[in-house]
């Protein structure tokens, strides 16, 4: 792949909303030290809402408010209903098919980020995660580490089961300061 050929891609990465792993002074570097990279690996972000080039966003100045922690908490009660809810309604009724879970996934992390912040929890950040899989005789541990404030940080989690599949949906509520 020629120099022009790499530019003009990431360029058109970097217009699309993509991450390239290696900058375009990187590639130059490698390729002058002999060794050259047939592709560059990246990482899109296309689908996600909000990404779009012909609605560029302002960019926002904030003023300090010296806050260090939460006005209203994060309410995990009221989150768990919402998991369970939104787990029961989208997969009481479906059997396990890969590429239809995968898609299910996406769409069900969706709902429940969007019902998340209508509660209007200010300054918190939402991640939702959702893992999906087939109901056999196995078993499965799921686990996940965060480096967090235990005094402001939580999260919410709920499992869901049918006859053929089984769910794990988990919200994690970080802080921001």
């Amino acid at each position: 792949m020629s120099d022009v050929a790499k530019e003009k891609a990431a360029r058109l990465l970097k217009k699309r909303g993509s991450v390239s792993s290696l900058g375009s002074h990187e590639v130059k570097a490698r390729e002058t030290a002999g060794k050259t990279k047939d592709s560059i690996s990246t990482v899109s972000y296309i689908d996600d809402p909000g990404h779009h080039d012909d609605n560029p966003r302002p960019t926002v100045q904030m003023e300090n408010t010296y806050q260090l922690g939460p006005v209203k908490r994060f309410p995990v009660l009221t989150v768990n209903n919402i998991l369970k809810d939104v787990l029961t309604s989208y997969l009481q009724e479906e059997k396990y098919e890969p590429e239809l879970c995968r898609q299910m996934t996406k769409t069900i992390s969706e709902v429940i980020k969007a019902r998340v912040k209508e509660l209007m929890i200010p300054r918190y950040k939402i991640i939702v995660q959702i893992n999906i899989g087939q109901l056999n005789d196995q078993s499965m541990r799921i686990g996940s580490r965060c480096l967090w404030d235990p005094t402001n940080d939580t999260f919410s989690s709920h499992t869901f089961k049918n006859r053929s599949l089984f769910a794990v949906a988990s919200v994690y509520a970080v802080y921001f300061e």
